[in-house]
């Protein structure tokens, strides 16, 4: 609630403040971080790890989801439950990537994975809904509408400018931004043989501890605040394992190495894995 009521004073006041260089960094810098953490949370409240309701976590999400300006909140609980049951299904499993992105962003080298991961975000944003659109029901409608009537309001009281520095720290803090190195770090092989990495730095404490990745996958009815004990009960398990100390890093080795690309992913192959 404070990140979300944080971002919201901070659009109000640059959009109808701040010159547009000032509004961009401020985007970039403030924005980014703000709604990574609001991304996120979903994720938590996507397992139902804030409270014992479903309903109520579902509510969260949809309050947490509004500095967004896009509604996303139920669709991810619905694809990402999927990644979790089909992790590295192709056609299944929304992280990959498609062919045609493979296509277009593997053959440019440095140059062309940099527009990719600038525009990542709405990669994984656009691509559920080529891949494996899901009809949409009671909920959905219910993000929809909410979202699309804050959007509306919030344009007419705090003006388009505002809203546009809440589009711009999605877009920015979505690419090159040091906490979008999530995004890649956690199931980018970077180690032959080994699907998913976790994360241990600082940027943690601002996104739920979505770092601890193996942790997440091996346990993902722990919430993000107890992740750091699985590791501490069974060091044995994970210390072992390549990990990223930098999310930023994470991006730059994904850049320039000439082997990297999308489809550097543990892929498998399904006949039929559909879940609801």
């Amino acid at each position: 609630m404070a990140v979300v009521f944080t971002q919201l004073a901070a659009a109000y006041y640059l959009g109808n403040n701040a010159p547009m260089p000032v509004l961009v960094l401020a985007a970039y810098s403030l924005g980014g971080f703000a709604t990574a953490n609001l991304f996120l949370a979903n994720h938590e409240l996507s397992h139902n790890l804030v409270f014992e309701n479903t309903t109520a976590n579902r509510a969260l999400g949809l309050f947490a989801n509004l500095p967004v300006g896009i509604p996303f909140s139920v669709a991810f609980k619905r694809y990402h439950m999927e990644h979790h049951l089909f992790q590295g299904h192709d056609g299944v499993d929304t992280d990959i990537p498609t062919k045609g992105e493979a296509a277009v962003f593997s053959v440019g080298g440095a140059l062309l994975k940099t527009v990719w991961v600038m525009g990542q975000l709405f990669f994984y944003a656009l691509r559920p809904m080529l891949v494996s659109p899901k009809p949409m029901k009671a909920w959905d409608c219910l993000n929809l509408v909410t979202q699309v009537g804050f959007d509306f309001a919030f344009v007419y009281l705090a003006g388009p400018r505002a809203m546009l520095y809440l589009l711009l720290s999605v877009f920015l803090g979505g690419g090159l931004h040091p906490i979008a190195g999530h995004f890649i770090s956690e199931h980018y092989v970077f180690e032959p043989g080994q699907e998913t990495y976790s994360y241990y730095g600082p940027l943690n404490f601002l996104v739920y501890n979505v770092g601890y990745h193996n942790e997440h996958h091996d346990f993902p009815k722990v919430p993000g605040s107890r992740l750091h004990k699985i590791r501490e009960i069974a060091p044995e398990y994970y210390d072992t394992l390549k990990f990223h100390t930098s999310w930023t890093k994470v991006i730059f080795e994904y850049i320039m190495d000439p082997s990297m690309g999308p489809f550097s992913r543990t892929m498998r192959r399904r006949k039929s894995a559909k879940s609801d």
